[in-house]
């Protein structure tokens, strides 16, 4: 079962005794304004007395409760420890480390205040009300802490995922690269096959402009031939006739 929040602030009221001592009189008028609610002029009063005299305890005491009203928590927390580190009473201790444990609980340094309300419960282990807060510091710990666990299982949980999902572009890179070299491989191949059946059609074509050229001239030297024989049959003929009309 959740506990519900209720922390009892405790306060150190002054007997009504010689007031002369001007550090008392700031005391009673912070009081007078402390009962009042109002926090700020109980402030300036408890600062007063404190400057007048340092060693009392009530002035810190109160100071601290004044600063706690106002949400000064950290502030608040400095006095609650030095009344606690100066007074030897048993109850005014065990107050002062209760409120401590307030202000730092209203701070969310929960294991400083569970540490807090611990030695205000050796001092005065009665204390119900200091026993219930320190229930319910130690109750926010634990929620506290199981949030933290379930904030870093997801964390560690979207770690993977995205690790996983790295993993899973670094393979489709991979791949597109992959796929990109054997385009461009392929790409290359087609080319050079291409120079190369271009370089075949121009061999052939040379090949036949050789063979057109090699009839040309065969035809050629067989016309010259054709007509050199002709030729000589002709200069042949005339000798015979010539000799067959000499006369002896």
């Amino acid at each position: 079962m959740k506990l519900a929040k209720k922390l009892i602030l405790y306060f150190c009221f002054m007997p009504v005794i010689t007031m002369a001592q001007s550090a008392y009189q700031e005391i009673r008028e912070g009081n007078e304004a402390f009962k009042k609610n109002e926090f700020e002029q109980a402030e300036e009063k408890y600062r007063a007395s404190l400057r007048k005299d340092a060693d009392l305890i009530e002035n810190s005491f109160n100071l601290g409760d004044a600063l706690y009203r106002q949400g000064k928590y950290e502030e608040a927390s400095k006095f609650f420890q030095a009344v606690a580190a100066k007074s030897e009473d048993k109850e005014i201790k065990s107050k002062a480390f209760h409120n401590l444990g307030n202000s730092l609980l209203k701070e969310k340094k929960l294991e400083e205040s569970i540490e807090a309300y611990k030695k205000s419960l050796i001092n005065n282990p009665k204390d119900e009300e200091t026993r219930y807060n320190y229930a319910y510091a130690k109750q926010q710990l634990q929620e506290q802490q199981k949030q933290e666990q379930e904030q870093q299982e997801n964390k560690d949980e979207n770690k993977e995922e995205q690790e996983e999902q790295e993993n899973k572009n670094q393979d489709q890179e991979n791949k597109e690269e992959e796929q990109q070299d054997k385009e461009e491989q392929q790409e290359e191949k087609n080319e050079e096959q291409k120079e190369e059946e271009q370089k075949q059609q121009q061999q052939e074509k040379e090949q036949q402009v050789s063979r057109e050229d090699a009839e040309r001239i065969l035809e050629a030297l067989n016309q010259d031939e054709k007509e050199l024989q002709e030729k000589l049959k002709k200069q042949k003929i005339k000798q015979v006739d010539i000799n067959i009309e000499k006369d002896w």
